[in-house]
């Protein structure tokens, strides 16, 4: 597809949900899981490229299992989350640099949003839009949970299932972004704009919005500036992303 047009539909798209995924991140103090588990997505990858299917549901798949052993081991060990997404960070990252060839190392690690199909296109609109919404459902009780455990569970909220809701949803924002940044940037793509948002927001609701309109605002910026100088849309994205984050940082600064 040459058209930019599939391109900002698409990293629109992705952006938005991957921008309200970090608002909870970062409320948990979760911004390195995103990162991690974009590596987790690598062997998946591996997978899709030997199977010759999409590279989407190669991670998707591979991402979904890796979640369910991250979530039973954390609520039958005495490990935190972050630990156990880690020894599967360091194990998938080794597993998918053996398995992945070497000419598509480079578009795993980064990305390539140029090389869109028309299912590509499909496929990602219509998953970041389901993940939208069910996050949207649920946002108030999992902010509620993100906030305090033992607040959540004294009005009946079942927050076991509700982290493995967030950890499919978050799985589902890694395995979208792989095509558009690659899995080396995609916890950027997460985490960075919710950042930006956390400078300036005053509600959850700002914070939610706010986070989804910059990370909308970074995605096109950085493909109009990748399609104009044929640079890597993905870095662009992050770069325009952190000049967000640093505007916002400086507003708190002189807001303070």
């Amino acid at each position: 597809m040459e058209n930019i047009i599939p391109q900002l539909l698409v990293g629109v798209f992705i952006s938005i949900a991957a921008s309200l995924l970090g608002v909870f991140a970062v409320l948990k103090r979760m911004s390195l899981v995103g990162d991690a588990l974009s590596h987790v997505a690598l062997p998946g990858l591996a997978l899709a490229v030997f199977l010759k299917i999409n590279p989407f549901l190669g991670a998707l798949m591979f991402l979904f299992v890796s979640v369910v052993g991250i979530w039973l081991l954390e609520y039958r060990s005495k490990l935190s989350v972050e630990t156990i997404v880690g020894v599967f960070f360091t194990s998938s990252l080794a597993l998918g640099a053996l398995l992945i060839p070497q000419l598509e190392l480079f578009e795993a690690l980064f990305g390539d949003i140029s090389k869109l199909t028309y299912n590509d296109v499909f496929l990602s609109v219509f998953f970041s839009i389901v993940l939208i919404v069910i996050l949207l459902a649920v946002y108030k009780k999992l902010a509620l949970h993100m906030v305090s455990q033992d607040l959540a569970y004294s009005i009946g909220i079942k927050s076991k299932q509700l982290e493995f809701v967030y950890l499919m949803l978050f799985a589902l924002g890694v395995a979208l972004g792989i095509k558009f940044i690659g899995a080396l940037l995609m916890g950027a793509l997460i985490i960075i704009p919710a950042a930006a948002a956390k400078n300036v927001s005053r509600s959850l609701k700002e914070f939610m919005f706010l986070s989804a309109a910059f990370g909308a605002v970074s995605a096109v910026l950085g493909i109009y500036i990748s399609d104009f100088y044929s640079y890597p849309p993905g870095p662009i994205f992050i770069l325009v992303g952190a000049v967000i984050f640093m505007l916002s940082f400086i507003w708190r600064m002189f807001k303070r």
